[in-house]
């Protein structure tokens, strides 16, 4: 499994800098993940750094 660094600013709720998620799919180089809402969502991998393939 695929898992991801956010490297971005942190995002209440969405996303929290520097925390690791795992990625569901990968749709149109596009990124599916849990964010912190408990939902899953598309977001673009520039957003991430790989850190597990």
């Amino acid at each position: 499994m695929l898992k991801i660094k956010y490297i971005g600013e942190t995002d209440f709720l969405v996303l929290t800098h520097n925390i690791i998620y795992d990625v569901i799919s990968i749709e149109k180089e596009w990124y599916r993940i849990i964010d912190d809402s408990g939902e899953d969502y598309l977001y673009p991998p520039e957003l991430f750094e790989i850190v597990e393939s």
